[in-house]
C-alpha cells in the first residue's frame, strides 16, 4: 500500500456505487416458483455468515428457504441450524462429492432436486437463496438453477482481489466485499477494490459490507427486496 493511501471505511466508499436496488437486466417475470437466488465465493468469504445474516432479515416477511452445497458435510447447513436462522425444513444440504463448481453449473441435478423437494414440501415460497460450497473466482451458476448471483470475496485476500476478475467477480449479479473491518488489520484498502470493481463490473452493482456493524447485511437485504420487487406477471 502506498504510503499516502489508508484503509477507509465502508461508510467512505459505498455512496460510489450505484444504487443497488437498481436491476442492470430485464426484469424477472413473476410466476409459480420462488425467485432463486445463488450465493457464491471463495472459501472463507463469508458466504453461510451472509445466507444467517439474510434469513435473519428476510425470514419474517418471506416465505424462505435454503440449499447449502459441502464437498463431503452438511457442514454449512449444520451452521445455520445451530444459530436458529430458519426452522430446520426450510433448510436442505446437498453434499456434492466433487468441485463445488460442478454441482451449481455442470451438473446442477442435485441442486435442483432440493430446491424443487423444498417448494413441493413446504408449499409456495417467495425465495431460495443457493449458497455454493467454497469456489474461486470462476465459479458461476447455471441459469437453469438460479435466477440471479451473488459473489462474494473478502478484504482478507487483499485489495487486488476484483482487479483479478475471473466470472464471479465480473458477471455477478451483485459483488460482495465483505468484511470490511478487517481491513485496516490486513492493510486493504477499500477504495482501491471499489475502483478495480468499478473497472472489472461497469454499471452492475457492488456493496461493501461488515457483518460485525451490520447483522443484518442491509444492503444485500435490500438489493434482494428489489429484485422480488421487479418480477413482473408471468405472460
Amino acid at each position: 500500500m502506498h504510503p499516502d493511501d489508508h484503509a477507509h471505511g465502508p461508510d467512505e466508499v459505498a455512496h460510489t456505487h450505484p444504487d443497488p436496488s437498481v436491476d442492470p437486466h430485464t426484469p424477472l417475470r413473476g410466476g409459480p416458483r420462488a425467485l432463486r437466488i445463488g450465493i457464491g465465493g471463495p472459501v472463507g468469504s463469508g458466504k453461510t455468515a451472509l445466507v444467517a445474516a439474510l434469513c435473519r432479515a428476510l425470514g419474517a416477511q418471506l416465505r424462505l428457504a435454503v440449499v447449502t452445497n459441502d464437498i463431503y458435510t452438511t457442514e454449512d447447513a449444520d451452521f445455520l441450524l445451530r444459530n436458529g436462522v430458519l426452522p430446520a425444513e426450510r433448510i436442505r444440504a446437498v453434499e456434492t462429492g466433487c468441485c463445488p463448481h460442478t454441482a451449481i453449473r455442470d451438473d446442477i441435478s442435485a441442486n435442483l432436486d432440493a430446491v424443487e423437494d423444498l417448494e413441493a414440501t413446504l408449499g409456495p415460497l417467495d425465495l431460495v437463496l443457493v449458497e455454493s460450497g467454497g469456489d474461486n473466482l470462476t465459479a458461476t451458476f447455471s441459469k437453469g438453477l438460479i435466477d440471479r448471483q451473488i459473489f462474494v470475496v473478502d478484504v482478507a485476500g487483499g485489495d487486488k482481489v476484483p482487479r483479478k476478475g475471473g466470472p464471479g467477480v465480473t458477471t455477478a449479479d451483485l459483488l460482495v466485499i465483505n468484511k470490511t473491518d478487517l481491513a485496516p488489520l490486513v492493510g486493504a484498502d477499500l477504495s482501491v477494490m471499489d475502483r478495480d470493481a468499478r473497472a472489472r463490473r461497469g454499471d452492475l452493482p457492488t456493496v461493501f459490507l461488515s457483518l460485525t456493524g451490520d447483522p443484518g447485511a442491509a444492503p444485500v437485504a435490500d438489493w434482494i427486496r428489489a429484485m422480488l420487487a421487479a418480477r413482473v406477471p408471468a405472460a
